[in-house]
C-alpha cells in the first residue's frame, strides 16, 4: 500500500480560501481525497495559537480527523505587525517524512516551498501533491509539484 505523509499550512489555507471563496476549507473531504487507498504515515497541521476557544474547537476537529497539531504562539510585534510562520518547521518535517513516504501531500500555496518540493521529488524520489487555491498559489510551486489539486468545489465548506 502506498505510504503518504500530509502536511497542512493551516494559516495559508485559511486565509487563501477565505479571500477567494469567502468560506472555509473542508478538512474532512481533503482527508478522504489525500488518503484514498493509502496508508497514512504522518499527518500534521501547523497552526498559530491565539489561545481562543473557537480555535481549540477547530484543533479538536482536526485531531478527530487524524491530524497531529503543531502550534506556535501568535507574536504581536511592537510596531503592530504580527508573526506566525511555520515554513521552517514544515520544511524540516517534510524532509524527514519524505524518507519513509511514497507521496507527500502539502496543503499550501506558499511559493517558498517550491525548492523543498523540487528537492523531495528529485533527491528523495517521492511524489509531491500540492493542494492550494490556484489564484493565490505561486506558479513555481504548481510547476514543482508532481500533481496540483486546486482547492475549489467539494473541498470547500458551504457558507452558512
Amino acid at each position: 500500500m502506498e505510504k503518504v505523509s500530509i502536511l497542512v499550512d493551516v494559516q495559508n489555507i485559511y486565509y487563501t480560501t477565505k479571500q477567494i471563496y469567502k468560506c472555509h476549507f473542508d478538512y474532512n473531504v481533503f482527508w478522504q481525497k489525500a488518503t484514498a487507498g493509502r496508508k497514512v504515515i504522518n499527518a500534521v497541521a501547523y497552526a498559530i495559537d491565539r489561545g481562543d476557544e473557537k480555535q481549540r474547537q477547530f484543533q479538536n476537529i482536526l485531531k478527530a480527523i487524524g491530524f497531529e497539531i503543531k502550534l506556535k504562539p501568535f507574536i504581536k510585534r511592537a510596531d503592530g505587525s504580527a508573526k506566525g510562520d511555520w515554513d521552517v518547521g514544515i520544511t524540516l518535517d517534510a524532509l524527514e517524512f519524505a524518507r519513509s513516504s511514497d507521496t507527500l501531500v502539502l496543503a499550501s500555496g506558499d511559493g517558498d516551498f517550491d525548492l523543498l518540493v523540487t528537492k523531495i521529488r528529485y533527491e528523495y524520489h517521492v511524489s509531491v501533491e500540492v493542494y492550494s487555491v490556484s489564484q493565490l498559489t505561486a506558479g513555481s510551486l504548481i510547476n514543482a509539484a508532481t500533481k496540483h489539486v486546486s482547492i475549489e468545489n467539494e473541498l470547500l465548506l458551504k457558507a452558512d
